[in-house]
């Protein structure tokens, strides 16, 4: 069960990404401005970011079983929708875009499915192994500029809609939601005020917004920036963004692991730490080779480690038939907090002709966070 949602993740996410490594192509093509391109590629992230809220309460009533699948074949719509018709227009895009963040709910689906068949003290790993799916944000950054080169634009969108018919068949076959799962009985509003009222949704929503929208953020923006800042090809900075998903997909699973074995306020503590002293160091632009590599590698492992870390939390504090309703507002949070950035980066560099100050913001929010974390967050889990 954790093989095939781990692989329904990775399969939805993949189509969730699809535009990010087209930016360069789609601004080349229709003569997009900085912050057009950056709107284009964050659209999608905002969409999946806000549906995982709905998607998330109603995998708590209807289960993984149900979810996957319809997650899966809805998002077929959008994507062949942009690979067939609507690459010619920033409109169509843009529409397009929209509903291809139906992907990104995903999420929202897998973390109560996995979490109801483990228990407690194996949860942190479990979705953190789950989590590791967000690696389908590298197959796409690896596998869609070849695609075009190899058949046109529509070729990687024909490709990923096939798979995506596949894992929905197979879900429906195979997955079956675990015995003795909660059910809750009252209405979604109900769930929904219920679970904004837990402060464990609060300080897991901050906590989310900050790691993995870093992760997020860097994943979208990266071939933008060091494409200008660096002046490298797009294909050498899409292979340079995909380095850093990978090693953020593959700690991910070592950060619910830890924490764990250690707890998770100390692995968050950690990450912040490493997260706010890169961004201090990438802000004064450093040779790529060897610090600046070093600065995002580690700020990679550190987004990575902590976001598997955030969702060891939330299986510790959050009430059983909840989880899906929590997971849903701190997926959603993560991905506003991706959202964010790269039209600040974009907004900065086109005033300023510089990425440093989006670089020192960063560092700052990092700082603030780690703050936040060994007072209140600590507090809540010694309470608990």
């Amino acid at each position: 069960m954790l093989a095939m949602a781990t692989a329904g993740f990775a399969v939805n996410f993949w189509a969730w990404a699809l535009l990010s490594p087209l930016g360069p192509l789609f601004k080349d093509s229709l003569g997009l401005s900085s912050f057009q391109q950056a709107l284009l590629v964050a659209v999608p992230v905002v969409v999946g970011s806000l549906g995982r809220i709905p998607v998330g309460a109603l995998t708590d009533r209807f289960g993984g079983r149900v979810m996957f699948p319809l997650v899966s074949a809805v998002t077929i719509v959008p994507v062949l929708f942009v690979g067939l018709l609507g690459h010619s227009s920033l409109a169509a895009l843009l529409l397009g875009g929209f509903f291809l963040g139906l992907g990104g709910t995903a999420f929202a689906v897998g973390v109560p499915f996995v979490n109801a068949w483990f228990p407690p003290r194996r949860r942190g790993l479990a979705i953190g192994v789950f989590g590791a799916g967000m690696g389908g944000t590298a197959v796409s950054a690896l596998t869609t500029v070849p695609l075009v080169d190899a058949g046109g634009v529509a070729t990687p969108f024909l490709v990923t809609a096939a798979v995506l018919a596949a894992y929905a068949v197979a879900a429906a076959l195979i997955l079956r939601d675990a015995p003795g799962r909660t059910v809750p009985a009252c209405s979604f509003g109900r769930r929904l005020a219920a679970t904004l009222r837990l402060s464990v949704t609060w300080q897991a929503s901050w906590l989310y917004a900050v790691v993995f929208g870093g992760y997020v953020a860097f994943s979208v923006y990266l071939p933008a920036y060091l494409k200008t800042a660096y002046n490298l090809t797009q294909a050498d900075a899409a292979g340079r963004m995909a380095g850093f998903v990978l090693l953020a997909v593959v700690l991910r699973p070592l950060g619910g692991w830890l924490s764990d074995r250690v707890g998770p306020v100390r692995v968050l503590a950690a990450s912040l730490v490493v997260v706010a002293l890169g961004a201090t160091v990438q802000a004064f632009t450093p040779p790529l080779m060897p610090l600046g590599t070093i600065a995002f590698l580690a700020m990679a492992a550190a987004l990575g480690a902590g976001s598997g870390a955030v969702f060891a939390l939330v299986a510790l504090l959050a009430p059983a038939s909840a989880v899906g309703s929590v997971t849903g507002v701190v997926g959603a949070a993560g991905g506003l907090g991706g959202f964010i950035p790269p039209l600040v980066m974009g907004a900065l560099f086109g005033a300023f002709g510089s990425y440093a100050l989006g670089l020192a913001a960063l560092a700052v929010v990092a700082a603030v966070t780690l703050a936040f974390t060994l007072a209140a967050v600590r507090r809540g889990v010694h309470a608990h």
